[in-house]
């Protein structure tokens, strides 16, 4: 394990600025050679902490565009058609890939990796699902499974 310290937010390891620790591999072949991160070292920290600044104005950045998205998306209902058996059971399950399809053809965009689906689909009706935006906005939308 090595630290490094994030040049850009990424998701899965945090927000822009903070020092966390990662795999070897991750770091040497991923997040070192794409500019992402630098080594935790303390000439780094102490640059890093002189563009403090530009960091916490880049974070300020980031969650008002996801504040903002986060209120176009909240309250959205997606309809989806599913083939049901006898007693509303459904034949197969609605999955995150059928979900992001029936946004697109509403006209909104959200990639797969935001929706917040713990298993998959099963049964007829209206279903909460969160959208992972940003860390901290997690807005919801409706998912309303009605028989083709």
């Amino acid at each position: 394990m090595i630290k490094v310290i994030l040049k850009e937010t990424i998701d899965s390891l945090g927000i822009i600025g903070s020092e966390v620790q990662v795999a070897d591999g991750y770091a040497r072949n991923y997040l070192l050679p794409q500019d992402k991160a630098v080594a935790a070292t303390p000439a780094n920290r102490k640059l890093l902490a002189q563009q403090k600044m530009k960091f916490e104005l880049q974070i300020a950045k980031e969650r008002a565009q996801a504040e903002e998205m986060a209120q176009q998306v909240e309250g959205i209902t997606c309809t989806i058609a599913a083939k049901v058996s006898d007693g509303d059971k459904l034949y197969g399950s609605v999955t995150v890939r059928d979900i992001v399809t029936a946004l697109q053809k509403q006209g909104v965009t959200i990639e797969k990796r935001m929706l917040l689906l713990n298993d998959p689909i099963k049964t007829l009706g209206a279903h909460k699902v969160a959208v992972r935006i940003y860390k901290g906005v997690k807005p919801e939308i409706t998912v309303e499974i009605v028989p083709e």
